[in-house]
C-alpha cells in the first residue's frame, strides 16, 4: 500500500522519504533494521505515526460501517503535518516539570529576530538538535538563508545585527543553547516605496 495518493513526496528532516519508511516497517519491526533505522529519531517518530495509522486503518477494516472517502486523505494530512512539525527540543524545566517545543516554532521565532533588522528578510531556517545544555535544554545548530536589500549599503553589518539578534532570541525567547549559526544570503531584493522595513 502506497503513503501517499499523490505525486508529492515527503522528505523527513534526515533526508529519507516518508514512502520508503512506510516501505521498511515490517523490515524494521523484523529486527532487519539498517543503522540509520535503528538511530535516527525522525524515522522513528514517523515510524510510529505510520504504525498508528495501521492500527486505526485495521479498525476501520474490521469495522461494517462504510468509511468516509476522505478517511485516508485527512489520516494522511495529520501525518505529514507531525511529519512537517520535525523533532521536538528540550527547553530548560520549570517547575511544573519539562517542556518541549517543536524546531518548526523555532524556526519561526528565529526567522521573525532576523526579519527584524532592517534591509534583510529571513527566508528557511533549519534548526538542528546535537546536544544538550546544562540545564538539560537542548543545544543547537541553525542554518538561516536570507534575502537582503539592493539598498542595504552595509550589508556585513546588517547580517552582525541578524546574528545579534538570532542569538539572543534563541536564548531569551525560546530558552535553547546556540552553539552554530551560520547565516547564507541566497537572494537580494528590491524595496518598494511601501516597504519600510
Amino acid at each position: 500500500m502506497a503513503v501517499n495518493n499523490t505525486t508529492e513526496e515527503y522528505e523527513l528532516p534526515c533526508g529519507r522519504e516518508l514512502e520508503r519508511v512506510w516501505e521498511r516497517m515490517d523490515v524494521v519491526g523484523a529486527g532487519l533494521a539498517d543503522e540509520h533505522e535503528l538511530s535516527c529519531p525522525h524515522c522513528r517518530v514517523a515510524r510510529e505515526s505510520l504504525l498508528a495509522l495501521r492500527e486505526a486503518t485495521q479498525e476501520l477494516i474490521a469495522e461494517p460501517e462504510a468509511t468516509p472517502p476522505d478517511l485516508v486523505g485527512r489520516i494522511m494530512s495529520a501525518v505529514r503535518a507531525e511529519v512537517r512539525r520535525g523533532q521536538m527540543l528540550t527547553l530548560p524545566a520549570t517547575e511544573l516539570g519539562p517542556v518541549e517545543v517543536s524546531e518548526q516554532a523555532v524556526a519561526v521565532v528565529l526567522r521573525y529576530a532576523a526579519d527584524s533588522v532592517g534591509g534583510v528578510r529571513a527566508r528557511r531556517c533549519r534548526v538542528r538538535a546535537v546536544g544538550e545544555g546544562p540545564n538539560g535544554e537542548s543545544v543547537v545548530e541553525v542554518e538561516l538563508t536570507l534575502a537582503v536589500s539592493l539598498r542595504n549599503a552595509a550589508g556585513g553589518e546588517a547580517l552582525s545585527r541578524v546574528r545579534e539578534r538570532v542569538t539572543a532570541a534563541a536564548a531569551a525567547r525560546v530558552g535553547l543553547v546556540l552553539a552554530k549559526l551560520d547565516l547564507v544570503m541566497v537572494d537580494v531584493y528590491e524595496e518598494t516605496a511601501g516597504d519600510d522595513r
